[in-house]
């Protein structure tokens, strides 16, 4: 169970990624005050948490009500990425930095902490794929509770972890300084579009494989 339950947790950690969508964070919450970022952070937690914890319990029976699929939820979730890095990548705002006239809707900005960091950034179709399948695999033949309990305290972990890793980015941030942190955007923006353009092929190709080739 000790093997079980560290192979859990370093697969949803790796696919999660908290350390590589950290550089993405600090991009999309450029201008940001402190208590605002603190604010999309616990969001983006929740969001994420909720989602995975969601998917883990009832996945299956969520795309079989909506005849939906995992390729079909790529495809969606990679335009969605793209559509933010291409704006970054020319230097715009990706509808999620402040300026001076939209402060006092800094509510609404908190949204960039479920769309795009909460999914598809750090609850994304990787990560929910994994942990349906870990789910699967402790639900066949029967129900194994111990086996769920890990995966489910194992999705817990790594959001701990990447709450912690989120709330020191500030840190990150003020030592690149300001002609560093719009290079650095810009390269996180081409970054992030192979990232979406890779997510839709594989949504494509799992289409084709789905509803064509079986």
């Amino acid at each position: 169970m000790i093997d079980f339950a560290l192979s859990v947790f370093a697969a949803i950690f790796a696919i999660v990624n908290p350390v590589g969508n950290l550089t993405f964070f600090v991009a999309l919450t450029e201008g940001y005050t402190e208590e605002l970022k603190r604010k999309v952070i616990n969001k983006v937690i929740l969001v994420a948490s909720v989602t995975l914890l969601i998917f883990a319990l009832a996945g299956n029976y969520i795309f079989m009500i909506f005849h939906t699929s995992i390729p079909a939820f790529r495809i969606a979730g990679g335009v969605l990425l793209f559509s933010i890095a291409f704006v970054m990548v020319w230097g715009g705002r990706p509808g999620t930095k402040l300026t001076e006239k939209d402060r006092s809707e800094a509510l609404e900005k908190e949204v960039v902490g479920a769309v795009p960091l909460g999914i598809p950034m750090f609850a994304g179709p990787g990560a929910i794929t994994t942990v349906m399948v870990y789910m699967a695999d402790a639900s066949s033949p029967g129900l194994d509770l111990v086996k769920i309990g890990i995966i489910l305290l194992a999705i817990m972990a790594t959001m701990a972890a990447s709450y912690v890793l989120l709330v020191h980015s500030g840190v990150i941030a003020r030592r690149m300084g300001r002609i560093g942190a719009v290079a650095f955007s810009r390269i996180m923006g081409l970054i992030l579009a192979a990232i979406a353009v890779q997510i839709i092929v594989i949504g494509i190709f799992g289409v084709v494989d789905l509803y064509y080739l079986r």
